[in-house]
């Protein structure tokens, strides 16, 4: 048996392949194992087979299709645009499709349908909150104590964001900014959104985030959960069907949200097109003058560029933008910007590759010089911080440039911190 699903890898997505190999040094597993089958060109050359009836959807196949990290970062220097992430989501759809299992269902449950709900992830919050502050981490199997370690403090009572509105600070006109919630970001990284907001607000945005939005799905379209991926699509297609602007703080969100086309049809091509990083909006106000640099210097950062930025997103100048206005010196940490190996559910399913990528990782920040590291995305934010430990502060670009803003160097553009505005 070949492909079974519409979604599967095509044609014209394998065969765009000349097996040149110039993705090689830039994948992670293959730099990992130098094997060719965990390759870009070794796994799409494995697709191809299966999809000429030389091979089958079997557990080998799930095996290697499975340890690939979609980070794409052989998409960036493909001289073919071979839509690797596409095809590796298709691959996976195809694995899920022609291998149920118990625990796939029980996945497919979680990031298809629990994670998009406010009520189950407040739950698993203070579940989470209650092993964080009560379990002493010794006793916490070890890939969990990553985790746990990892993670920010987290509320006793998360308060969702969902269908608040903030009138904008600086009278520039610069329209509504509809904010993507998201499943982790709300209830774990209320600092992250609050900064945010704010930022918007000075920036001359009116700030909502409408009511009946959900989780992006990428989660699920990573692990070949196609039902609940357009399930989660069309439901936030709905929820922001009104907005000009819709700004996300977590680039492996933004990556997929620009990406629903493949999901939505001509619904969510139109979505897409007013999908932006919060890097991307923040940037381009600092650049154009609606948001100060400030001048006051607070030393290095270390730049730690998520993979759904850099290379789905191909944003890199951005996040930097934000540092040096914040009054940072950003320090580069990697050059080809290889994955941290958090890579969504990855971490928990290939607890092994995602260590030693962690402990790669946390090796370039310490010989940047750094204690502070900047990173745009969630899940590499929970990963450095927990492979580098205490003694460093891991924290979103927009975050750093937020706090100086309250450090009192706004006065010299005439808008103050005073007015916090409505909500």
């Amino acid at each position: 048996m070949a492909w079974t699903t519409l979604e599967a890898p095509t044609k014209a997505e394998l065969s765009a392949c000349i097996q040149c190999g110039l993705c090689l040094p830039h994948c992670p597993t293959f730099r990992l194992t130098g094997m060719e089958s965990a390759s870009p060109r070794g796994r799409l050359m494995v697709m191809s087979a299966v999809a000429k009836g030389h091979g089958e959807v079997n557990d080998v196949f799930d095996d290697l299709m499975s340890f690939c990290l979609q980070c794409r970062a052989c998409e960036v220097v493909c001289p073919s645009l071979v839509p690797f992430g596409r095809a590796m989501e298709g691959a996976r759809i195809e694995i899920a499709a022609q291998l149920p299992s118990p625990v796939r269902r029980v996945r497919q449950l979680i990031t298809g349908r629990l994670i998009g709900s406010v009520r189950a992830m407040r739950l698993a919050t203070r579940m989470a909150r209650l092993v964080q502050r009560t379990v002493p981490a010794r006793f916490l199997p070890r890939q969990v104590r990553r985790s746990i370690g990892g993670l920010r403090p987290l509320p006793k009572r998360p308060v969702s964001t969902i269908g608040s509105t903030f009138t904008p600070v600086a009278p520039t006109g610069s329209g509504v900014a509809a904010v993507l919630a998201g499943c982790v970001m709300d209830p774990w990284f209320g600092d992250v959104h609050k900064a945010t907001i704010e930022v918007l607000r000075r920036a001359g945005y009116r700030v909502v985030l409408p009511d009946g939005q959900t989780c992006c799905g990428a989660l699920a379209a990573h692990d070949g959960n196609v039902h609940g991926t357009r399930r989660l699509a069309k439901q936030n297609i709905k929820a922001f069907v009104s907005a000009d602007l819709i700004v996300t703080d977590a680039a492996g969100c933004g990556a997929h949200l620009k990406e629903y086309g493949n999901w939505a049809g001509d619904a969510g091509e139109i979505f897409a097109s007013k999908v932006q990083d919060v890097t991307e909006v923040v940037a381009a106000a600092i650049e154009d003058g609606r948001l100060p640099r400030l001048e006051v210097p607070r030393g290095k950062v270390a730049m730690q560029d998520p993979c759904h930025l850099r290379h789905a997103q191909r944003i890199t100048a951005q996040p930097r933008t934000i540092v040096s206005a914040a009054g940072y010196e950003p320090v580069e940490i990697d050059d080809v910007g290889m994955c941290c190996g958090a890579a969504g559910l990855y971490s928990v399913l290939q607890p092994a590759a995602s260590a030693e990528l962690g402990h790669k990782k946390a090796e370039q920040v310490k010989a940047s010089g750094s204690t502070v590291v900047a990173s745009a995305n969630p899940g590499c934010e929970i990963q450095l911080r927990g492979y580098l430990g205490g003694a460093y502060r891991v924290a979103h670009p927009v975050e750093l440039y937020w706090e100086a803003l309250q450090a009192g160097d706004i006065e010299t553009v005439g808008w103050s911190l005073a007015d916090e505005g409505t909500r």
